[in-house]
């Protein structure tokens, strides 16, 4: 039987965003000779870094081509969504925008660089828009929600409102986005849902 010195897990690192309630955490991989071990995701060290939400549902995407965006989404109360976005395979550009009326940071955007390779995951709390743009063909993104998908409270946010600036990483000409998100108001015409 072999033993270890001590239990392999740790607390992530964590970093806030432009937006201070949108955190970046990244787990601590364990690596040797066969791989890597991490604990990507543990309820009380997530609190404890600032993630309050409990989360009930894990939700999972595969975008084939580079240059895929998803988003801008969020859905309102009673059904508004906190999430905890992981890439699983590939790499994207992941944003939050705050869309919280009065909010200090209404309008502005958090933006990070998610990938398999660097492990790390972007929180979004309740009150912003989320979305992403993939970096890599074969991207797969998991991301956790606090609350259940309702099509009734599902809104969205036009994924290039200038007023919002967000610098994805291709050319608009390029992105390949569903013709829904490209019909979605931009921040001046969003009622004041939070």
């Amino acid at each position: 039987m072999t033993t270890t010195a001590g239990p392999l897990t740790s607390r992530p690192h964590v970093e806030a965003c432009s937006i201070a309630e949108v955190l970046l955490i990244t787990p601590v991989k364990h690596s040797d000779s066969r791989g890597y071990f991490s604990e990507v995701f543990n309820e009380a060290a997530w609190r404890e870094a600032g993630v309050g939400c409990r989360f009930i549902q894990d939700n999972q995407s595969l975008s084939l081509l580079a240059g895929t965006l998803r988003g801008l989404h969020f859905q309102i109360p009673p059904f508004a969504q906190a999430k905890l976005v992981r890439v699983l395979r590939g790499a994207i550009y992941d944003v939050a925008v705050d869309i919280r009326a009065g909010s200090a940071t209404y309008g502005q955007f958090a933006g990070a660089t998610l990938s398999a390779e660097n492990g790390s995951q972007l929180f979004v709390p309740a009150g912003f828009a989320h979305g992403f743009c993939t970096l890599q063909p074969g991207t797969e993104v998991l991301y956790k929600v606090d609350a259940a998908y309702s099509r009734e409270h599902e809104r969205g946010l036009a994924w290039d409102d200038p007023s919002v600036g967000i610098p994805w990483p291709v050319p608009a000409e390029e992105v390949k986005v569903l013709e829904r998100d490209r019909c979605f108001p931009r921040l001046h015409g969003l009622p004041g849902f939070f």
